[in-house]
C-alpha cells in the first residue's frame, strides 16, 4: 500500500473574529499549497516518489439550531434553515476582504461563532502550483510517472454548477454557503488567465462587457485621463498581458498576440473600479466569459455593445435598453430553461437611464428620441437575415422586440443564474429589416460619433451603481428558496 503523506494542520478551531478567520484560512491553504509545491518540484527533480502526496482545501462552517431573525429586506448574510452548512475555500489571499464581509454577516445575523478547518476535498496539484512562477505542470509523459498516481488531479465529477443551479444533492445533510465550491473557482481562475491574459486580482467589481475592440481605445483613453486627475479614486490602469501604469502618460507595452477576450481594468484600492472585457461576437463567449467572471462575484456587470434595430422609427446611433430578452442564443439551455424569466433589475434601470440622460443632457419626454425600452433578442446565428425571416420576423414581432444581438440574453440570463446584478444597453448599428446593413462607410461614420458616448453612459452607470449599499444592489430577485448564505 503506497504511504499517503499529508501536512499536519491546525485544529479546527471556532471564531467570532471575522478578520481571525480569514487569517487562519489564508494559513490552511498556504501550508497546503507548499507542501503540494514542494513534494511536486521534488517529485519533478528527483523522479517518481514511494508515497502520495495530497493537502486539502480549507473549510468554513458554521452550526445552527434556530431561524436567523434578520432584516427581511436582506437577500444574503445568513442561511436559509438550522442546520450545518460548510463551504471549501481556494484563495483565500485574493478573497480577503470578500471573505471578511461575508463571514462578519453570518456571525452577526446567527449569533453563532464559525468553524475553520481542514475540509476533506483535495487540492488538485495544478491549481496549487498554479500561483508559483517556478513550476508547471508537464504534459501528459512528460514525467517519468503518471502525475495523478503521486498527486490529486482535477476532477470534473466534483467541479460543476450544482449550487448556482439549483440541483446540488446535500449529501451528509451538510448545506452550501457558498455557490461555488473551491475546486469551481480554481477552474474559473484558471480559465480566466487563459482568456483574458490578466491575473484574476486585476478584475474589479463592476464589470461592462463589450463586443467590439473599438470601445477599448476609448477605455483607455478615459482610464488616462482618470489617472491624471487626484480626486477620481482611480489608482491604476492594467492592460492585458498585466501591463499596468499609474502614470496617464505612460506608455502601455502592447502583448504580440491578444487574448480570445481581451481585458483591461481600471482600478480603485478598494476594488471597485471598472473592468472592460472584450468577448467578441457571439453567445458561447458570452458564457464563457460570465462563467468564470461569476466567481469573482462582481457587484455588477453590464453589456454595452452593438445591436441591430428592429424598429423603422430607430435610427442608427440611438440606444435600447432592454427589460425583457428573448432567448434564442440555446448555450444556457440545459442550465437555465428558457421559461425561466429575466426580470429587469430596478436600480440598474434607473442607474443606466440616468447615465443616458447625464451624457446626452436629454431628459424626460425627449430622452425617448434616442433610447427605447423593451425587449432585446438574442440569437446564435450571426447571418440569421439570410434564412426564411417569416419565422423569425413573426417571433421578433409577438415578443415586441426593438433589438436584436448576440450576446445581451446570455449575459443576463447567466447574471440572473449566477446571482450577479445586470443590465443592458445597446447601440443600434444597423437596421437590417429595413435595408440598413452594416456596411464599412457607414460604419466608419457610425463608430467616430458614437463608441465614446456609449462607453461613457457605461462607465456612468457603474459609478451609480459603485455608490449604492449592496444589500440595495444585489435583489432579492436573484435568490431562489433554498439559497446560500455567501453573496
Amino acid at each position: 500500500m503506497t504511504t499517503l503523506l499529508t501536512p499536519q494542520a491546525p485544529a479546527p478551531e471556532l471564531f467570532t473574529d471575522p478578520a481571525a478567520a480569514v487569517a487562519r484560512l489564508e494559513e490552511l491553504y498556504v501550508q497546503a499549497t507548499d507542501f503540494l509545491c514542494d513534494s511536486f518540484a521534488d517529485a519533478m527533480e528527483n523522479g517518481a516518489p514511494a508515497a502520495r502526496f495530497r493537502a486539502y482545501y480549507p473549510e468554513i462552517r458554521i452550526k445552527t439550531s434556530t431561524y436567523a431573525q434578520v432584516d427581511s429586506r436582506l437577500s444574503f448574510g445568513h442561511v436559509s434553515e438550522p442546520g450545518v452548512h460548510a463551504t471549501t475555500v481556494t484563495r483565500p489571499d485574493l478573497f480577503r476582504s470578500y471573505l471578511t464581509q461575508q463571514i462578519a454577516l453570518l456571525i452577526k445575523n446567527h449569533g453563532q461563532p464559525v468553524t475553520i478547518a481542514a475540509s476533506d476535498t483535495p487540492i488538485p496539484v495544478h491549481f496549487a502550483v498554479a500561483n508559483n512562477p517556478d513550476l508547471v505542470v508537464p504534459h501528459q509523459g512528460a514525467a517519468d510517472f503518471t502525475l495523478r498516481d503521486v498527486f490529486d488531479v482535477p476532477d470534473l465529477t466534483t467541479t460543476n454548477d450544482d449550487i448556482v443551479n439549483g440541483v446540488h444533492d446535500h449529501e451528509d445533510a451538510v448545506g452550501p454557503l457558498s455557490l461555488f465550491t473551491a475546486q469551481r473557482v480554481d477552474y474559473s481562475l484558471a480559465r480566466l488567465a487563459h482568456y483574458t491574459a490578466t491575473d484574476a486580482g486585476h478584475f474589479q467589481n463592476h464589470v461592462l462587457f463589450t463586443n467590439y475592440q473599438f470601445y477599448v481605445s476609448e477605455f483607455e483613453n478615459y482610464a488616462r485621463e482618470q489617472l491624471a486627475d487626484p480626486a477620481s479614486g482611480y489608482t491604476s490602469f492594467v492592460s492585458t498581458g498585466n501591463a499596468e501604469i499609474t502614470d496617464p502618460k505612460a506608455p502601455i507595452e502592447q502583448p504580440l498576440k491578444l487574448p480570445q477576450m481581451p481585458t483591461y481594468h481600471l482600478k480603485r484600492k478598494d476594488g471597485s473600479g471598472i473592468t472592460l472585457v472584450n468577448i467578441g461576437v457571439g453567445p458561447s463567449n458570452a458564457k464563457t466569459a460570465t462563467d468564470h467572471i461569476a466567481v469573482l462575484r462582481p457587484h455588477a456587470w453590464l453589456m454595452v455593445g452593438h445591436c441591430a434595430g428592429l424598429r423603422n422609427t430607430q435610427a442608427l446611433g440611438d440606444f435600447v435598453l432592454a427589460h425583457a430578452y428573448l432567448r434564442e442564443d440555446k448555450v444556457l439551455d440545459d442550465d437555465l430553461p428558457v421559461w425561466v424569466p429575466i426580470p429587469p433589475l430596478a436600480e440598474v434601470q434607473v442607474a443606466l437611464e440616468h447615465a443616458v440622460a447625464e451624457v446626452t443632457k436629454l431628459e424626460g419626454y425627449e430622452l425617448k428620441r434616442i433610447m427605447r425600452t423593451g425587449t432585446v433578442a438574442s440569437v446564435d446565428n450571426r447571418n440569421w437575415e439570410l434564412r426564411d425571416q417569416s419565422g423569425p420576423v413573426q417571433r421578433l414581432s409577438q415578443s415586441r422586440a426593438i433589438a436584436l444581438d448576440m450576446e445581451s440574453a446570455t449575459i443576463a440570463a447567466n447574471g440572473y443564474r449566477f446571482r450577479v446584478p445586470y443590465g443592458t444597453l445597446l447601440c443600434v448599428s444597423d437596421k437590417p429589416l429595413h435595408g440598413e446593413l452594416k456596411l464599412p462607410g457607414m460604419a466608419s461614420s457610425f463608430y467616430t460619433t458614437q463608441v465614446s458616448r456609449h462607453l461613457a453612459i457605461g462607465i456612468k452607470a457603474m459609478e451609480h451603481l459603485r455608490g449604492m449599499p449592496l444589500e440595495r444592489l444585489h435583489s432579492r430577485k436573484l435568490r431562489s428558496f433554498d439559497e446560500t448564505a455567501f453573496l
